[in-house]
């Protein structure tokens, strides 16, 4: 999602934080969870004073987003929500699954989405309990065990009355670093939906473009909440074009 971002606002200097204390946010208690959400983004906001926020996680959006509007009315929010409605509107086969962490998919907010938009098909709902923290290590470069990916994704794979998935919607923004592994250990070829670009239009929408920028936008940064990452993940965001903190 940053690269698309980037690609759309140049101009605009990023500051790409990470829960690394809280992650994964898909197996905690939601109480707590949003709680930790609204004292993190108290404390983000005071420190950096951004235009705009995307919150580039459907459990922290579905869970927290009406609540981080109303408590910071001053700050522009872009969330991130199972990408239900475009894949409704692409399915010919009318089977459709939404990949997410458990914490997504117990969301009424999630449920609201698939009445809204998707009455008229079957919406498969797979919470993966273990997808986020191995894409986390796949993108450092470290092995994953396919038997591993595939138990977590053959779930997606529906075959209703000769109607068969056609779409997944990766509803979790650490998915996509794995889709072209998920798309080798596929039992049938699908589309897999990342609404990233979707999110970065809309975020471009929000934030008007700095017409009279002549230079280039500050470093961009990568804020840590442990404020301790490790080399692998330093370097990681080295070469994503950040600047750790």
């Amino acid at each position: 999602m940053l690269r698309e971002a980037r690609v759309l606002m140049p101009e605009r200097q990023f500051i790409y934080v990470a829960d690394d204390v809280g992650f994964p946010y898909g197996g905690w208690e939601e109480e707590s969870l949003k709680a930790r959400i609204l004292a993190l983004f108290a404390r983000l906001l005071e420190t950096y004073t951004p235009e705009a926020v995307i919150v580039a996680c459907n459990t922290a959006f579905t869970l927290a987003g009406a609540d981080l509007r109303a408590a910071f009315p001053g700050t522009r929010f872009i969330g991130t929500v199972p990408a239900i409605k475009p894949a409704a509107e692409r399915t010919r086969s009318g089977v459709v699954s939404v990949l997410a962490t458990p914490g997504t998919i117990r969301r009424a907010y999630t449920r609201e989405l698939i009445a809204t938009y998707a009455q008229n098909q079957h919406v498969q709902l797979v919470g993966s309990p273990h997808l986020a923290r191995m894409a986390e290590t796949y993108i450092r470069g470290e092995p994953i065990d396919d038997e591993a990916v595939r138990a977590e994704i053959t779930p997606c794979f529906i075959d209703q009355n000769g109607q068969r998935t056609d779409i997944v919607v990766l509803a979790c923004t650490h998915y996509p670093f794995l889709a072209n592994v998920f798309r080798r250990l596929a039992p049938w070829p699908v589309d897999w939906l990342d609404p990233a670009e979707a999110i970065a239009r809309q975020a471009r929408r929000v934030v008007s473009p700095l017409m009279d920028a002549v230079e280039p936008a500050d470093e961009d940064l990568a804020v840590f909440t442990s404020g301790q990452p490790d080399f692998a993940t330093r370097r990681l965001m080295q070469g994503f074009g950040l600047r750790v903190t």
